[in-house]
Protein backbone atom coordinates (compact mmCIF):
# COMPACT_ATOMS: atom_id res chain seq x y z
CA UNK A 1 0.00 0.00 0.00
CA UNK A 2 1.23 3.45 -0.93
CA UNK A 3 2.77 5.50 1.92
CA UNK A 4 3.18 9.06 1.37
CA UNK A 5 6.55 10.78 2.13
CA UNK A 6 6.47 12.62 4.98
CA UNK A 7 8.72 15.24 3.85
CA UNK A 8 7.41 15.80 0.73
CA UNK A 9 6.45 20.12 1.56
CA UNK A 10 10.24 20.17 2.39
CA UNK A 11 12.01 21.49 -0.83
CA UNK A 12 8.93 22.57 -3.34
CA UNK A 13 8.28 25.53 -3.87
CA UNK A 14 4.49 26.77 -3.81
CA UNK A 15 3.49 29.49 -5.63
CA UNK A 16 -0.33 31.75 -5.25
CA UNK A 17 -2.06 32.00 -8.99
CA UNK A 18 -2.80 36.07 -9.54
CA UNK A 19 -3.77 37.43 -6.17
CA UNK A 20 -6.53 34.17 -5.51
CA UNK A 21 -5.78 32.00 -2.22
CA UNK A 22 -4.56 28.90 -4.15
CA UNK A 23 -0.97 28.28 -4.20
CA UNK A 24 0.65 25.51 -6.66
CA UNK A 25 4.13 23.93 -6.92
CA UNK A 26 6.19 25.99 -9.21
CA UNK A 27 6.50 22.60 -11.42
CA UNK A 28 3.70 20.48 -11.82
CA UNK A 29 3.07 17.23 -13.58
CA UNK A 30 1.13 17.41 -17.03
CA UNK A 31 -0.25 14.09 -18.35
CA UNK A 32 -0.51 14.97 -21.83
CA UNK A 33 1.98 12.45 -23.26
CA UNK A 34 2.33 8.60 -21.69
CA UNK A 35 -0.72 8.65 -19.17
CA UNK A 36 -2.52 6.81 -21.44
CA UNK A 37 -3.18 3.62 -22.63
CA UNK A 38 0.24 3.22 -24.18
CA UNK A 39 1.80 3.16 -21.21
CA UNK A 40 2.21 0.37 -18.61
CA UNK A 41 -0.75 1.79 -15.45
CA UNK A 42 2.55 0.74 -13.22
CA UNK A 43 4.70 3.06 -15.28
CA UNK A 44 1.96 6.48 -14.93
CA UNK A 45 1.60 5.03 -11.31
CA UNK A 46 5.58 5.57 -10.48
CA UNK A 47 5.52 8.56 -11.92
CA UNK A 48 2.24 10.10 -10.23
CA UNK A 49 3.18 8.78 -6.84
CA UNK A 50 7.05 10.22 -7.15
CA UNK A 51 5.56 13.67 -7.65
CA UNK A 52 3.26 14.00 -5.05
CA UNK A 53 6.24 12.48 -2.91
CA UNK A 54 8.60 15.36 -3.98
CA UNK A 55 6.51 17.90 -3.77
CA UNK A 56 4.02 18.30 -6.86
CA UNK A 57 0.74 18.78 -5.42
CA UNK A 58 -0.44 20.15 -9.30
CA UNK A 59 -1.68 17.55 -11.77
CA UNK A 60 -2.86 18.80 -15.51
CA UNK A 61 -4.94 16.96 -17.39
CA UNK A 62 -7.55 17.51 -20.27
CA UNK A 63 -10.29 15.48 -22.11
CA UNK A 64 -8.68 14.67 -25.31
CA UNK A 65 -5.09 13.61 -23.12
CA UNK A 66 -5.22 10.20 -24.61
CA UNK A 67 -8.51 10.69 -25.96
CA UNK A 68 -9.93 10.44 -22.61
CA UNK A 69 -7.47 7.58 -21.16
CA UNK A 70 -5.04 9.85 -18.67
CA UNK A 71 -8.00 11.30 -16.81
CA UNK A 72 -9.39 7.63 -16.27
CA UNK A 73 -6.04 6.21 -15.78
CA UNK A 74 -5.25 9.33 -13.43
CA UNK A 75 -8.91 8.86 -11.11
CA UNK A 76 -7.70 4.75 -11.04
CA UNK A 77 -4.45 5.57 -9.36
CA UNK A 78 -6.37 8.36 -7.25
CA UNK A 79 -9.09 6.28 -6.23
CA UNK A 80 -6.51 3.38 -5.85
CA UNK A 81 -3.58 4.97 -3.62
CA UNK A 82 -4.02 8.76 -3.46
CA UNK A 83 -7.61 9.49 -2.39
CA UNK A 84 -6.47 10.02 1.31
CA UNK A 85 -4.89 12.99 0.04
CA UNK A 86 -6.90 14.46 -2.61
CA UNK A 87 -7.58 17.62 -0.03
CA UNK A 88 -3.53 18.11 -0.62
CA UNK A 89 -3.85 18.00 -4.98
CA UNK A 90 -4.74 20.60 -7.44
CA UNK A 91 -6.27 18.96 -10.16
CA UNK A 92 -7.16 20.46 -13.27
CA UNK A 93 -9.10 19.98 -16.68
CA UNK A 94 -9.57 21.24 -19.55
CA UNK A 95 -12.03 21.40 -22.83
CA UNK A 96 -12.13 22.56 -26.01
CA UNK A 97 -9.87 20.72 -28.63
CA UNK A 98 -11.59 17.96 -30.47
CA UNK A 99 -12.93 14.91 -28.56
CA UNK A 100 -15.94 13.02 -30.07
CA UNK A 101 -17.38 13.53 -33.62
CA UNK A 102 -20.16 16.06 -34.40
CA UNK A 103 -20.91 19.88 -33.60
CA UNK A 104 -20.56 19.32 -29.96
CA UNK A 105 -17.44 18.01 -29.37
CA UNK A 106 -14.97 20.63 -29.20
CA UNK A 107 -14.60 24.57 -29.02
CA UNK A 108 -16.58 26.59 -26.52
CA UNK A 109 -20.14 26.21 -26.64
CA UNK A 110 -22.03 26.09 -23.78
CA UNK A 111 -23.05 22.18 -24.83
CA UNK A 112 -19.61 21.07 -25.33
CA UNK A 113 -18.58 22.51 -22.11
CA UNK A 114 -20.71 21.28 -19.84
CA UNK A 115 -20.91 17.76 -21.51
CA UNK A 116 -17.36 17.74 -21.71
CA UNK A 117 -17.28 18.34 -17.90
CA UNK A 118 -19.38 15.98 -16.61
CA UNK A 119 -17.50 13.42 -19.24
CA UNK A 120 -14.31 14.24 -17.06
CA UNK A 121 -15.53 13.78 -13.75
CA UNK A 122 -17.09 10.60 -14.68
CA UNK A 123 -13.05 9.07 -16.08
CA UNK A 124 -11.64 10.37 -12.80
CA UNK A 125 -14.51 9.69 -10.27
CA UNK A 126 -14.51 13.50 -8.84
CA UNK A 127 -16.91 15.56 -7.86
CA UNK A 128 -15.16 18.58 -8.60
CA UNK A 129 -12.09 19.70 -9.87
CA UNK A 130 -9.74 22.24 -8.78
CA UNK A 131 -9.33 24.40 -12.10
CA UNK A 132 -11.43 23.88 -15.51
CA UNK A 133 -9.69 25.49 -18.18
CA UNK A 134 -11.30 26.55 -21.39
CA UNK A 135 -8.34 24.93 -23.78
CA UNK A 136 -8.67 27.16 -26.84
CA UNK A 137 -10.49 30.01 -28.21
CA UNK A 138 -13.45 29.47 -30.64
CA UNK A 139 -13.87 32.45 -33.38
CA UNK A 140 -17.59 30.98 -33.82
CA UNK A 141 -19.00 31.13 -30.16
CA UNK A 142 -19.60 34.44 -28.61
CA UNK A 143 -16.99 35.05 -25.63
CA UNK A 144 -19.93 35.64 -23.55
CA UNK A 145 -21.20 32.01 -23.79
CA UNK A 146 -18.31 30.56 -22.82
CA UNK A 147 -17.77 32.76 -20.18
CA UNK A 148 -21.46 31.80 -19.12
CA UNK A 149 -20.83 28.12 -19.51
CA UNK A 150 -17.22 28.81 -17.21
CA UNK A 151 -19.47 30.47 -14.07
CA UNK A 152 -22.09 28.03 -14.21
CA UNK A 153 -19.62 25.13 -13.74
CA UNK A 154 -18.21 27.26 -10.84
CA UNK A 155 -21.86 27.58 -9.39
CA UNK A 156 -22.65 23.99 -10.12
CA UNK A 157 -19.44 23.12 -7.75
CA UNK A 158 -17.83 21.14 -10.94
CA UNK A 159 -15.14 23.68 -10.70
CA UNK A 160 -13.46 25.86 -8.00
CA UNK A 161 -11.74 27.94 -10.17
CA UNK A 162 -11.65 28.72 -13.82
CA UNK A 163 -8.76 29.32 -16.91
CA UNK A 164 -7.93 30.15 -20.01
CA UNK A 165 -5.42 28.65 -22.37
CA UNK A 166 -4.16 29.58 -25.65
CA UNK A 167 -6.04 33.07 -25.68
CA UNK A 168 -3.91 35.76 -27.45
CA UNK A 169 -3.83 39.26 -25.74
CA UNK A 170 -7.28 41.20 -26.86
CA UNK A 171 -9.17 37.99 -26.39
CA UNK A 172 -7.92 36.72 -22.71
CA UNK A 173 -8.13 40.72 -21.70
CA UNK A 174 -12.19 40.43 -23.27
CA UNK A 175 -12.92 36.77 -21.29
CA UNK A 176 -11.38 38.12 -18.31
CA UNK A 177 -13.17 41.16 -17.77
CA UNK A 178 -16.54 39.05 -18.70
CA UNK A 179 -15.84 36.59 -15.52
CA UNK A 180 -14.84 39.06 -13.66
CA UNK A 181 -18.05 41.05 -14.23
CA UNK A 182 -19.88 37.70 -13.06
CA UNK A 183 -17.93 37.27 -9.91
CA UNK A 184 -16.43 33.99 -11.43
CA UNK A 185 -13.38 33.15 -10.03
CA UNK A 186 -10.75 32.83 -12.86
CA UNK A 187 -7.15 33.02 -11.75
CA UNK A 188 -5.02 31.72 -14.67
CA UNK A 189 -3.88 31.42 -17.70
CA UNK A 190 -1.96 28.72 -19.36
CA UNK A 191 0.06 29.52 -22.55
CA UNK A 192 2.77 27.61 -24.31
CA UNK A 193 6.43 29.74 -22.82
CA UNK A 194 9.64 28.66 -23.01
CA UNK A 195 13.20 30.11 -24.17
CA UNK A 196 12.46 29.57 -27.94
CA UNK A 197 8.47 30.34 -27.96
CA UNK A 198 8.49 33.78 -26.27
CA UNK A 199 5.02 34.87 -28.03
CA UNK A 200 3.39 36.40 -24.47
CA UNK A 201 5.89 38.96 -23.84
CA UNK A 202 4.23 40.30 -26.86
CA UNK A 203 1.22 41.55 -24.81
CA UNK A 204 -0.15 38.86 -23.30
CA UNK A 205 1.90 39.31 -20.20
CA UNK A 206 1.37 42.70 -19.80
CA UNK A 207 -2.43 41.76 -19.62
CA UNK A 208 -2.51 39.27 -17.13
CA UNK A 209 0.04 41.30 -14.66
CA UNK A 210 -2.29 44.64 -14.61
CA UNK A 211 -5.25 41.85 -14.23
CA UNK A 212 -4.07 40.42 -11.50
CA UNK A 213 -4.16 36.54 -13.11
CA UNK A 214 -1.63 33.59 -12.63
CA UNK A 215 0.34 32.03 -15.43
CA UNK A 216 1.23 28.13 -15.85
CA UNK A 217 3.40 27.70 -18.73
CA UNK A 218 3.19 24.59 -20.70
CA UNK A 219 6.03 23.21 -23.02
CA UNK A 220 8.66 25.01 -20.79
CA UNK A 221 11.14 22.13 -22.53
CA UNK A 222 9.61 23.04 -26.29
CA UNK A 223 8.80 19.07 -26.06
CA UNK A 224 12.28 18.22 -25.39
CA UNK A 225 14.00 20.96 -27.78
CA UNK A 226 15.52 22.43 -24.83
CA UNK A 227 17.04 19.15 -23.14
CA UNK A 228 19.88 17.23 -24.76
CA UNK A 229 18.05 15.20 -26.27
CA UNK A 230 19.00 16.70 -29.65
CA UNK A 231 22.31 17.88 -29.60
CA UNK A 232 23.78 14.98 -31.15
CA UNK A 233 21.04 14.15 -33.71
CA UNK A 234 17.27 12.63 -33.37
CA UNK A 235 16.87 9.63 -31.48
CA UNK A 236 15.24 6.73 -33.10
CA UNK A 237 12.86 6.97 -29.95
CA UNK A 238 12.72 10.28 -29.68
CA UNK A 239 9.59 11.87 -29.91
CA UNK A 240 9.81 13.16 -33.16
CA UNK A 241 9.82 10.02 -34.03
CA UNK A 242 7.00 8.70 -32.22
CA UNK A 243 4.51 11.41 -32.32
CA UNK A 244 3.75 14.36 -34.89
CA UNK A 245 4.05 17.58 -32.62
CA UNK A 246 7.58 17.40 -33.01
CA UNK A 247 8.92 17.95 -36.56
CA UNK A 248 11.91 17.07 -37.89
CA UNK A 249 12.88 20.19 -39.24
CA UNK A 250 12.09 22.51 -36.17
CA UNK A 251 14.55 20.45 -34.61
CA UNK A 252 17.27 21.00 -37.45
CA UNK A 253 16.64 24.76 -37.23
CA UNK A 254 17.31 25.43 -33.37
CA UNK A 255 19.92 23.10 -32.82
CA UNK A 256 22.60 25.85 -33.15
CA UNK A 257 20.89 28.38 -30.56
CA UNK A 258 20.04 24.68 -28.47
CA UNK A 259 23.69 23.94 -28.19
CA UNK A 260 24.60 27.68 -27.39
CA UNK A 261 22.15 28.03 -24.50
CA UNK A 262 23.63 24.09 -23.72
CA UNK A 263 27.14 26.18 -23.08
CA UNK A 264 25.60 28.69 -20.77
CA UNK A 265 23.72 25.70 -18.74
CA UNK A 266 26.78 24.09 -18.52
CA UNK A 267 28.26 27.14 -16.99
CA UNK A 268 25.95 26.89 -14.76
CA UNK A 269 26.45 23.92 -13.34
CA UNK A 270 22.70 22.99 -14.79
CA UNK A 271 21.49 21.06 -17.22
CA UNK A 272 19.72 22.51 -20.21
CA UNK A 273 16.41 20.98 -19.45
CA UNK A 274 17.08 22.54 -15.50
CA UNK A 275 18.18 25.68 -16.97
CA UNK A 276 14.73 26.00 -19.30
CA UNK A 277 12.55 25.44 -16.35
CA UNK A 278 14.81 27.77 -14.39
CA UNK A 279 14.20 30.90 -16.86
CA UNK A 280 10.36 30.16 -17.00
CA UNK A 281 10.42 30.74 -13.02
CA UNK A 282 12.97 33.64 -12.30
CA UNK A 283 10.48 36.02 -11.61
CA UNK A 284 6.99 35.79 -10.54
CA UNK A 285 5.26 36.23 -13.94
CA UNK A 286 5.19 32.56 -13.42
CA UNK A 287 3.81 30.78 -10.72
CA UNK A 288 4.20 27.10 -11.77
CA UNK A 289 5.36 25.07 -14.87
CA UNK A 290 4.35 22.15 -16.38
CA UNK A 291 6.08 19.04 -17.38
CA UNK A 292 5.68 15.65 -18.84
CA UNK A 293 7.87 12.74 -17.73
CA UNK A 294 8.07 9.20 -19.33
CA UNK A 295 10.26 7.94 -16.44
CA UNK A 296 10.58 8.69 -12.81
CA UNK A 297 14.29 9.62 -12.80
CA UNK A 298 13.29 12.37 -15.70
CA UNK A 299 11.17 13.86 -13.10
CA UNK A 300 13.58 13.94 -10.75
CA UNK A 301 16.10 15.39 -13.06
CA UNK A 302 13.61 18.27 -13.80
CA UNK A 303 13.24 18.65 -10.44
CA UNK A 304 16.76 20.20 -9.31
CA UNK A 305 15.83 23.04 -11.59
CA UNK A 306 14.60 24.55 -8.30
CA UNK A 307 17.87 24.52 -6.87
CA UNK A 308 19.02 27.57 -9.07
CA UNK A 309 16.35 29.67 -10.21
CA UNK A 310 18.50 33.14 -9.91
CA UNK A 311 19.97 34.36 -13.69
CA UNK A 312 22.56 37.23 -13.78
CA UNK A 313 21.96 40.08 -15.79
CA UNK A 314 25.22 39.05 -17.91
CA UNK A 315 23.47 35.71 -18.27
CA UNK A 316 19.86 36.63 -19.43
CA UNK A 317 21.51 38.81 -22.12
CA UNK A 318 23.30 35.91 -23.34
CA UNK A 319 20.39 33.96 -23.47
CA UNK A 320 18.91 36.78 -25.34
CA UNK A 321 21.74 37.28 -27.89
CA UNK A 322 21.73 33.39 -28.79
CA UNK A 323 18.00 33.83 -29.14
CA UNK A 324 17.95 37.03 -31.56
Amino acid sequence: MYQANEKRYDKMIYNRLGNSGLKVSAIALGLWKNFGDETPLSTQKDIIETAFDNGITYFDLANNYGDGAAEKNFGRILREDLSTHRDEMVISTKAGYYMWPGPYGEWGSKKNLFASMDQSLERMQLDYVDIFYHHRPDPNTPLEETAEALDLLVRQGKALYVGISNYRAPEAEKMIQLLKAKHTPIIVHQPRYNLLDRWIEDGLKDVLKQEQIGTVAFSPLAQGLLTDRYLNGIPDDSRVKKFDSLKEERVEKTIVQVKGLNEIAINRGQTLAEMALSWDLKDDSVSSVIIGASRVSQLMDNLKALEHLEFSAAELAEIDNILG
